[in-house]
C-alpha cells in the first residue's frame, strides 16, 4: 500500500485507515450503548465492556499510523478550492478528531488503571498505569463520558461536512477519501 497521496486522492493506506476507524467507532459506540441491555456482571455485559476497551486501544494504536501517513504526505487538493474559512474549519475539525482519538483511549485506560481493573489487548494483559484511586477514576470517567458525547458531534459533523461537500458544494472532498473504483 502506498504511503503517498496523489494530487487528487489520499494514499491507499490513509483511505484504509480512515474507513477502518469508521468501522471501529461504530463498534466502540455500539458496544458502549448495547452493554445496557445485559444485566450487570453478566457475560454479555462483560463482553461488551471488554470489546469497548480493546477497540478503543486499537484506535489509539492506529491513530499514530494515520498521523504518520499524514506527516509523510500532503493532503490532496480540494477542487474547486474552498474559501479560507472552510479550510481553517476543516483543519480545526481534523485536529479535534485526532485529539479525540488519542485522549479517549488514554482516559479509558486511566479509568481502568485507577479502578485496578485488568486491561486486555488482543490477549495481552496490559499493566495499570497508576495506583488505585477510585475517586480520581470517577472524575476521569465523567471526562471520558463527556468526550464520548463530544465525539458523537465531531464524527457526525465530519460526516455531514463530507456529504455536504459532495452533494451540495459538489467538490472532490469526499472523493479524495474514497477507494478508486
Amino acid at each position: 500500500m502506498s504511503w503517498k497521496s496523489t494530487a487528487d486522492q489520499y494514499s491507499r493506506i490513509s483511505i484504509a485507515l480512515h474507513w477502518l476507524m469508521v468501522l471501529l467507532f461504530i463498534l466502540i459506540y455500539a458496544s458502549m450503548e448495547l452493554r445496557g441491555i445485559f444485566p450487570k456482571d453478566s457475560d454479555g455485559r462483560t463482553l461488551m465492556k471488554d470489546a469497548h476497551f480493546m477497540l478503543g486501544l486499537t484506535v489509539f494504536v492506529l491513530v499514530w499510523l494515520r498521523i504518520l501517513a499524514r506527516a509523510v504526505s500532503v493532503a490532496p487538493q480540494i477542487t474547486p478550492t474552498p474559501p479560507a474559512w472552510q479550510s481553517a474549519l476543516a483543519t480545526l475539525m481534523h485536529w479535534a478528531l485526532y485529539l479525540f482519538m488519542i485522549a479517549m483511549p488514554v482516559l479509558g485506560y486511566l479509568i481502568l488503571s485507577h479502578n485496578d481493573k485488568p486491561v486486555f489487548f488482543y490477549g495481552v494483559d496490559i499493566p495499570p498505569l497508576t495506583a488505585r484511586d477510585v475517586d480520581l477514576a470517577k472524575q476521569i470517567k465523567s471526562w471520558h463520558e463527556l468526550g464520548a458525547t463530544i465525539g458523537y458531534w465531531l464524527i457526525g459533523l465530519h460526516a455531514l461536512a463530507g456529504l455536504g461537500h459532495h452533494y451540495l458544494i459538489k467538490d472532490n472532498t469526499l472523493l479524495r477519501m474514497l477507494p478508486k473504483r
